[in-house]
């Protein structure tokens, strides 16, 4: 009869342990369904980040290019330059769009921009559903404003100044009968805004270029960072 005892307990514990193992067994299988599942659902988002990311230098480089083609033969007489890495169209040496530490923009400025800006946004409006906003930047050097030591001082100054620039210039294209179709569009995604000194452009001996950091730009902002960011949303 110990004999038997023994056999059934014995036959108790294995059966008992082979039931452990398939629990253990089905628990790592449930485990690796849900890391396969997580590791394809980030695979997705990556993916759709890469394909934004690869839409974004698309759209950039055809922006990019439309401005060259449409801009090209002009730069040179208007001081300006256009920047492919920030889609940046900048108007170098304010100081001859404006009085020294003056907002309003001269006659021959005027005229620079009444040309300038219809055809800005004539090039743009292939792509409005893909900008996000479109900057008008107020830059200075980090000279003006400097009436003392006071860092902080010049920088509010400077940041004054390239505020009301910026403003100035916004106020006179908004008011071109040549964009008044533009307007409602402008007046969602089209903003002034100042910077002060706080991006200089250097020489490359590392020394600040006075007049190229003296500039008026219009940047443009595309939209797909704001999709990026939705996309990171949805994934939490």
């Amino acid at each position: 009869m110990a004999g038997r005892h023994g056999l059934g307990s014995r036959n108790e514990d294995e059966a008992s342990w082979i039931s452990v193992s398939d629990l253990m067994a089905g628990l790592m299988m449930v485990f690796l369904c849900i890391a396969v599942a997580m590791m394809r659902s980030v695979m997705i988002e990556r993916e759709k980040i890469r394909t934004i990311a690869m839409s974004y230098k698309e759209n950039q480089l055809a922006i990019y290019e439309s401005l060259q083609r449409e801009f090209r033969d002009d730069l040179g007489r208007w001081g300006a330059v256009i920047d492919r890495d920030t889609l940046t169209v900048a108007f170098i040496n304010s100081d001859a769009m404006f009085d020294t530490g003056a907002a309003h923009l001269n006659q021959h400025y005027q005229v620079v921009f009444e040309e300038f800006f219809p055809r800005y946004m004539n090039v743009l409006a292939p792509f409005k559903s893909s900008v996000e906003a479109v900057r008008i930047e107020g830059h200075t050097s980090s000279g003006w404003g400097l009436m003392s030591s006071d860092a902080d001082a010049s920088y509010f100054n400077n940041l004054r100044l390239s505020q009301d620039r910026a403003r100035s210039v916004l106020r006179f294209v908004y008011t071109l009968d040549s964009v008044a179709a533009h307007h409602q569009w402008m007046m969602q995604n089209v903003a002034a805004v100042g910077y002060s000194s706080s991006r200089p452009i250097y020489n490359a001996d590392g020394s600040e270029n006075i007049d190229q950091s003296k500039r008026v730009a219009f940047r443009v902002i595309t939209n797909s960072e704001m999709k990026i960011h939705s996309i990171l949303e949805e994934s939490f």
